[in-house]
């Protein structure tokens, strides 16, 4: 069993946040399932942006398209996207059989261009859903506000939800609860309430990035006792916050409306951790996976994360550990003045952004590289 493998029997499951067109027609994808026992598949524009934008992969079905037609890089993307989806979810099927709905999921986003705008998320949500045709398919909306009041119409439609952009314990349970009264929607219609599957993707290594700079621009107006106090909270708090997520989700699994729904046959809205490669290099390359293990989640790990954690991870049940030290954590960084809600709140503007940013690079990509193609078909000799 490989190191991968080894959390499964922890209860959590390892996503792969990687899709491109050659892992998947390549059978690699496969592999990875089969071998190392990765479970799902996330993908986000950024990711899209990589490997459509920076390789040739995509040439051949843009260029049928382009001559099919098709001029808007816009549409182009998505069809090119939900070729990829449909087929990473056709590769996950078996997974999804066997685990009986519980893994083998792909996700697809709706445009963070609509991240505020509650009605266009919701249409968009719903129009990928349907073309992609895939039970084993989760539609990713971002938690800003108007994207957790989507979370409950789509749920309460019997629409497969991941909740991405999460960093803030608040907003990780406004997104329970918007599960929990999709739920209670779809069983007040008489909807199968096992049949849907959500996951909350809270983020994990920004947060550091984010307070390790507060804390060493702090330090230089610091005294030394209070200085080591408040250094020691370095690559700490992302983890803290996790923690205390986790702790989060315990107790609304011993609610007694989530016990009620559980008994109609509700998944549990499982979370997932993202951001989970290391960004800083003085910390493991593992840390954002070993510390973090524990039932009922998920981590969705980038490449080089997944080739590190089967190298030289290791497998305990971690997530419950040290619970007492990670709430002290977060009451010394409050006491030392420094918000985790403010930074909270500054990575979700940054998130959505950076996935608008990423969203607008690949489709100035796909368009030029489809007037190359249009253009090669005018004139071969070009």
């Amino acid at each position: 069993m490989s190191t991968l493998q080894s959390c499964h029997a922890h209860g959590q499951s390892i996503w792969l946040d990687f899709i491109r067109r050659q892992l998947i027609a390549s059978g690699e994808l496969g592999r990875l399932i089969d071998q190392d026992g990765i479970r799902g598949v996330t993908s986000n524009p950024a990711i899209f942006e990589k490997a459509i934008g920076g390789s040739s992969d995509y040439d051949a079905a843009l260029a049928a398209a382009v001559a099919a037609g098709q001029s808007d890089p816009e549409q182009l993307f998505e069809h090119l996207a939900i070729e990829d989806i449909r087929a990473a979810a056709d590769v996950l099927a078996g997974l999804y059989r066997d685990s009986d709905g519980v893994d083998g999921y792909v996700s697809l986003e709706v445009s963070p261009h609509l991240a505020m705008d509650l009605d266009a998320t919701v249409a968009n949500a719903r129009r990928l859903w349907r073309a992609v045709d895939r039970p084993n398919l989760m539609i990713k909306v971002p938690a800003t506000e108007p994207g957790i009041a989507a979370v409950r119409v789509l749920i309460g439609e019997g629409i497969n939800v991941n909740v991405t952009l999460l960093f803030a314990r608040a907003a990780y349970r406004a997104v329970a609860q918007a599960y929990l009264e999709g739920l209670e929607t779809l069983a007040a219609a008489g909807g199968e309430l096992r049949s849907v599957a959500s996951v909350a993707s809270f983020f994990v290594s920004r947060i550091d990035t984010a307070i390790d700079a507060m804390i060493d621009e702090r330090l230089a107006d610091t005294s030394a006792e209070q200085g080591s106090q408040l250094a020691a909270l370095r690559g700490r708090i992302a983890v803290a916050n996790a923690k205390m997520a986790y702790q989060d989700f315990l107790e609304i699994e011993a609610s007694p409306r989530w016990q009620r729904l559980a008994a109609q046959g509700a998944r549990p809205q499982r979370l997932l951790w993202a951001s989970t490669g290391t960004k800083n290099p003085a910390y493991s390359d593992v840390l954002y996976v070993e510390t973090l293990i524990g039932r009922d989640t998920v981590n969705t790990v980038p490449p080089a994360t997944m080739d590190a954690f089967r190298d030289h991870g290791s497998v305990a049940d971690t997530l419950t550990e040290g619970v007492a030290e990670a709430r002290e954590q977060l009451e010394q960084l409050a006491a030392f003045g420094l918000s985790l809600d403010q930074v909270a709140a500054q990575l979700l503007g940054d998130g959505v952004q950076l996935f608008v940013d990423a969203h607008e690079k690949l489709l100035g990509a796909v368009a030029r590289k489809a007037d190359t193609l249009r253009a090669a078909a005018v004139d071969p000799a070009r």
